[in-house]
């Protein structure tokens, strides 16, 4: 039996906040294409330009276009792209966020290959993205094969938007549980752990309002916030500003191998993810599944997929968005009592086992991504 030709069409090479495309890029059992450069692909393989070199820049510009030229090179572009699907025998798109599917849906209608189209966050949220992208999300559903969405706040978005029930599939991702495990909050000194990018919908600021509290009622406690953003900068100065540039440690991106040390070396896990003034939205944040796996509670928001992830007062303990004091005292209730830190990380641990194992989470990807490629095949 033949292994499945699947290509995979992202907008960046690679990100250290995208981990869970590089999990389906890595972990499908499929013969993988990669195209990448933008919501319409420009580049293919080992960095080769996907188009030829007039016509692939023209398209990277094409908002810059005069209005006249758009379409022929809309049209130039999309009849590109379905001749190197064809030409690689492509059986299945999967086009990861909702603009790369709206930008590639027609070129995979003309080369016959079905489109799976998954949903990760702004795309289902961000003013300025639906503005652009929203109109086209209609031809975009009719098309696609298939829908995924990561939460259940976001298959509810979606639906909203016209995405149709019959194809529109709840699926949230997955954590490596060989790799996050292991830690042993009840054991571990104050020490809390953030993970994410620097940008408005995780409000670090907030995080840091709620840790300034937390460390004037416990001088012992610690904070390390993983990551890189436009905020970061911003950050660093506020916490200089708060009088907590010794206490609060700001290693930038590391490797999940590190992230994974420093999940089981902490007491908790704190994430002050809200919807941004510009709509922006999580979908379910990944690093959240990921210290469940590992072992700690996690101390978040009533926001998006973390609802689904984190068990008010069994896994976790969760705030309204924006309430800096309300996370504050959340952290200081792990802080002054490690054995309650340790059950819910136990429980933490065990609930990822079972419902955010990252290789069952592929494999039922999978299971909609060959259904969505079989239906094409019989078409």
């Amino acid at each position: 039996m033949t292994t499945p030709r699947l290509c995979v069409i992202r907008p960046n090479r690679e990100s250290f906040s995208e981990s869970f495309i590089e999990a389906h890029v890595r972990g499908l059992p499929a013969d993988i294409r990669v195209l990448y450069g933008g919501w319409f692909p420009r580049w293919r393989d080992h960095h080769r330009l996907l188009l030829p070199p007039p016509l692939g820049v023209a398209r990277a510009r094409l908002t810059t276009m005069p209005r006249p030229l758009r379409e022929p090179l809309r049209l130039a572009s999309d009849l590109g792209l379905a001749a190197f699907l064809r030409a690689v025998r492509c059986e299945l798109v999967l086009a990861e966020y909702g603009p790369t599917g709206a930008e590639v849906a027609r070129a995979c209608a003309w080369a016959n290959v079905p489109l799976a189209v998954h949903f990760h966050g702004a795309d289902a949220y961000e003013r300025d993205i639906l503005a652009t992208y929203g109109p086209h999300y209609p031809a975009l559903f009719a098309r696609a094969a298939a829908i995924i969405a990561v939460s259940r706040e976001m298959e509810s978005r979606l639906l909203a938007l016209g995405a149709p029930r019959d194809r529109l599939h709840y699926l949230p991702y997955g954590a490596d549980v060989n790799l996050f495990q292991g830690a042993n909050p009840a054991a571990a000194p104050p020490h809390f752990l953030a993970v994410g990018r620097f940008v408005d919908k995780k409000a670090p600021q907030l995080t840091l309002l709620a840790f300034q509290q937390v460390h004037a009622a416990m001088p012992e406690a610690r904070l390390t916030m993983v990551g890189d953003g436009a905020l970061r900068e911003s950050c660093l100065r506020l916490a200089k500003a708060m009088g907590l540039a010794d206490v609060v440690s700001f290693p930038g991106p590391l490797p999940h191998a590190e992230v994974a040390a420093l999940m089981a070396r902490s007491r908790a896990f704190v994430q002050h993810s809200l919807v941004a003034l510009s709509g922006d939205s999580e979908g379910t944040p990944v690093a959240i599944i990921e210290a469940g796996a590992a072992g700690l509670p996690v101390v978040a928001t009533r926001h998006a997929g973390i609802i689904d992830v984190v068990v008010e007062g069994a896994t976790g303990l969760l705030v309204d968005q924006g309430d800096a004091a309300g996370m504050a005292e959340a952290m200081l209730t792990l802080a002054r009592d490690p054995a309650l830190a340790g059950r819910m990380g136990a429980a933490a641990a065990d609930r990822a086992r079972v419902h955010f194992d990252q290789r069952t989470q592929l494999n039922r990807l999978w299971a909609i991504l060959d259904a969505a490629r079989i239906a094409g095949v019989r078409r």
